[in-house]
């Protein structure tokens, strides 16, 4: 079993990681359904918290039933971290994350995301401004260093532990990175291996099949996968890893009207969640990943991304389907 806090998961976690415009409460409980363990928001800005902004606080929304949960939040600014980390505490989700790892250029900029990894001291300052205002546990998500002559990461981890943090998520890049090139596992391997590391430490980056992460849990020893663009129009990634890791074989992947059944589930989430015309437009973006794969499902595509009520989208999902059975007989 791992802890972090009072929280309790599995002996081997699988986490769905925190993505812009992707971890929100509907995309969230399809991933829970097939067996993330623990989940993220999408990451929020201390700034945007503060000022009151729409978008900001409606990411805050946390459910029962997704829990364990954890609410994400990036900055540069001790004081704005240390407010947002008041508000967050106010909704009471299981623990609250740091984002010292995000690469684009609009987060970096303000001196946020993975900027802090070129300033320990300052990250350490922003990271006790953040524990001292709340009383859930607060974790960290980071990259290796900014980049190849920078890579810090031994020195963030004990850093980050000494002051409080309870569990660590590493990225294997670095900042320079961005998401190209392969990530390089061995450093989070030396993290988890440092006599003086007693937190659990979370690998991501790269892990995209069952394979894969059956070898780096083997390989690196780390206490938990954090699962971010596998699972993306993929939920049932985590259900495929677990059963590999169960059995050493590959499970059945989803059939095609498993595919469409999810695909339902979630728009009708989105739009509860934000309404009709923006859980609408939001969802577009997953259908490709859904659908891929499929044979002949590129007209069906482009019609979902052009309709603009529940009742379109459905009747088309269920010509699509009914056409499929029929060529299928």
């Amino acid at each position: 079993m791992i802890k972090i806090g009072k929280i309790e998961l599995p002996t081997f976690p699988l986490l769905l990681a925190p993505m812009e415009d992707v971890s929100d409460p509907p995309f969230r409980a399809v991933c829970k359904k097939h067996g993330a363990d623990l989940m993220y928001t999408e990451f929020i800005s201390s700034e945007g918290l503060i000022r009151d902004a729409i978008k900001s606080r409606q990411k805050l929304d946390i459910f029962e039933e997704e829990r364990p949960v954890g609410i994400q939040i990036f900055g540069g600014d001790e004081e704005a971290m240390a407010m947002s980390a008041r508000i967050v505490d106010t909704v009471q989700p299981d623990l609250l994350d740091i984002n010292f790892g995000c690469p684009v250029k609009k987060v970096v900029c303000k001196g946020a995301g993975a900027a802090v990894l070129k300033d320990i001291d300052l990250m350490i300052r922003l990271t006790k401004a953040v524990i001292k205002s709340t009383s859930i546990p607060v974790t960290v998500k980071t990259r290796l260093g900014w980049d190849f002559d920078s890579i810090n990461i031994i020195e963030v981890a004990e850093r980050l532990q000494d002051v409080g943090v309870q569990a660590l998520s590493i990225h294997g890049r670095t900042r320079s990175q961005l998401y190209k090139g392969e990530a390089d596992w061995s450093w989070i391997e030396k993290v988890k291996n440092n006599s003086r590391m007693h937190i659990p430490i979370f690998g991501n980056g790269d892990v995209d099949s069952p394979e894969k992460a059956l070898e780096y849990k083997n390989k690196f020893g780390i206490d938990g996968i954090m699962i971010g663009r596998a699972a993306i129009g993929y939920p049932w990634f985590f259900r495929e890893v677990k059963h590999f890791f169960n059995t050493g074989e590959r499970l059945d992947p989803p059939t095609f009207e498993e595919r469409l059944d999810v695909i339902k589930e979630h728009l009708r989430a989105s739009l509860k969640w934000k309404g009709p015309r923006v859980g609408i437009f939001e969802m577009r973006r997953h259908y490709a990943n859904y659908l891929k794969g499929i044979p002949n499902v590129k007209p069906l595509r482009t019609k979902l991304v052009m309709m603009d009520t529940l009742e379109e989208i459905e009747e088309a999902l269920l010509s699509f389907q009914l056409e499929v059975g029929e060529i299928g007989e």
